[in-house]
């Protein structure tokens, strides 16, 4: 049987000036994708410049981390925002940090959106081709990451671009498949154990328990690691860990 293969992708750069959130070196001898933020959410250009440059250092694939302009809220409030305008803004992204990909010998691999954006395409149309025009419009055939079966992937693939399959081994799941609103109780796993075990059950059977207790079915290409969360480095070394103790080869998926 051929091993089962899962990248393992971290948000990373989540600081701003001097106030810093994620342990970026650390995460990247870590994880093989990082998803860096660019600007929107969090991140800022030296933040951007120095990530990349640690990431191509390590053979780290980097990703646009896109996002509603909203600093303020960390990129978690849904915004109505006009999807010609929105497009362009996430093509804006993609554009600024591929300056530091390049800078750094390497290039911007894939686009991941964030937060609140990145809930919002899983069921809205406009929205979701909106994102897929603004990464047509940077250029190249850039693999779009999202949740299995959501709209963002739909219109990816209608305009020609690759998706790749996401899942989260620290987040709560509802009957469908989709992710449970950060604001609702358990919506965040805190107990390390149990993000290892749902991990590791993603990555080799591609099933995960809902909220209420049923089995779901989410096969993903792409496992994140949050890197905001308290005591990710370590966390994220055990996930792989275990991982590779499952027979799981981890790599990056482009």
């Amino acid at each position: 049987m051929t091993p089962v293969a899962i990248d393992l992708n971290a948000d990373l750069g989540e600081g701003f000036g001097r106030w810093r959130l994620t342990e970026d070196e650390q995460l990247l001898s870590v994880v093989t994708s990082a998803n860096v933020a660019c600007g929107f959410h969090a991140g800022d250009p030296a933040t951007m410049r120095r990530v990349c440059a640690w990431a191509a250092e390590r053979g780290v694939r980097i990703g646009a981390q896109v996002s509603y302009r909203d600093l303020a809220g960390f990129g978690r409030r849904s915004m109505d925002v006009p999807p010609d305008e929105l497009a362009a803004e996430v093509a804006y992204q993609i554009g600024a940090l591929q300056v530091f990909a390049r800078a750094a010998g390497a290039e911007v691999a894939y686009v991941k959106p964030h937060g609140a954006l990145y809930n919002r395409i899983v069921h809205d149309d406009e929205q979701a081709e909106a994102v897929v025009q603004g990464v047509r419009l940077a250029g190249g055939r850039l693999p779009v990451l999202g949740l299995p079966g959501s709209r963002a992937h739909a219109a990816a693939g209608r305009a020609g671009l690759p998706v790749v399959t996401e899942a989260f081994g620290d987040r709560a799941y509802t009957a469908r498949g989709t992710l449970v609103p950060r604001g609702e109780d358990g919506a965040v796993i805190t107990d390390p154990a149990a993000v290892v075990e749902r991990s590791v059950r993603l990555a080799t059977s591609g099933t995960v328990d809902s909220l209420d207790g049923r089995p779901v079915a989410v096969r993903a290409r792409s496992l994140c690691l949050h890197g905001d969360t308290r005591g990710a480095v370590e966390l994220a070394r055990r996930v792989r860990e275990a991982l590779e103790a499952a027979g799981v080869r981890v790599e990056a998926f482009v």
